[in-house]
């Protein structure tokens, strides 16, 4: 059996279409969404209605989360609270009430059965939408977050840092982001895990997209963040 995960789309459909081709050519048994789906990106609407379209396990992102409330303070800099609810609101005008309630309704972690994988999947850990746990977080601190059940396999995305470690005799995925990674190499992430005889494979992959077009259409929507965002697409960094 082999699952892709895929996370932190963020409006970017160009990118988010390039993954799925990719994805295509591994001849992957089943695709999972960890959240982040639509918020900060050109074609919001558009990537919504691509992981609809993939009738698979999704879960809730705070991107999706903000989309639905709004941001509130205490979670971004106050410098910078003003500007996210403005693209928020913009991101509102390109979706429907059918949209957001979908997002609404997303769970915010799941458990799966990878074969007789057992495989926890939350957007940044079990309990929180928002709390950050990076790559070099101490072992003990990660089992305590994020490894909270029996669990053998455990993914998450958020970070936009993609990485893999082991545990205890746990795997630790992070998927990295699909639309905006956050790494310094500007193409998107995504992570696979095979499961066969007893065996489990696990890789990340990356793929390049055409970034011209996602600027041009960050310009022709008229997009309230244009240079901010410009930037990380075109550097994989803030």
């Amino acid at each position: 059996m082999k699952i892709a995960f895929i996370s932190d789309i963020h409006g970017n459909a160009v990118a988010l279409e390039a993954v799925l081709q990719d994805i295509e050519k591994q001849a992957v048994d089943k695709i999972v969404v960890l959240g982040d789906i639509a918020y900060r990106g050109p074609e919001p609407k558009k990537c919504l209605d691509i992981v609809r379209s993939l009738q698979t396990d999704v879960i809730k992102g705070n991107a999706d989360e903000w989309l639905v409330r709004g941001v509130q303070q205490g979670e971004v800099p106050d410098s910078v609270l003003a500007l996210m609810n403005e693209e928020r609101d913009w991101g509102l005008t390109k979706l429907n009430k059918a949209d957001i309630d979908y997002l609404q309704s997303l769970p915010h972690s799941l458990t799966l059965e990878l074969e007789d994988v057992k495989t926890t999947i939350f957007h940044a850990t079990p309990t929180s939408l928002f709390d950050i746990i990076l790559p070099n977080t101490e072992d003990a601190i990660i089992e305590k977050e994020l490894m909270t059940n029996d669990a053998q396999l455990f993914v998450y995305g958020h970070i936009h840092l993609p990485y893999i470690r082991y545990i205890n005799g746990k795997i630790l995925i992070n998927t990295g982001s699909v639309g905006l990674p956050f790494d310094g190499i500007a193409k998107a992430s995504y992570a696979i895990v095979e499961v066969q005889s007893g065996r489990i494979r696990t890789s990340l992959e990356r793929v390049d997209y055409d970034k011209s077009r996602v600027l041009e259409l960050y310009e022709q929507e008229d997009y309230p963040n244009i240079e901010m965002m410009s930037r990380i697409i075109i550097n994989g960094a803030r």
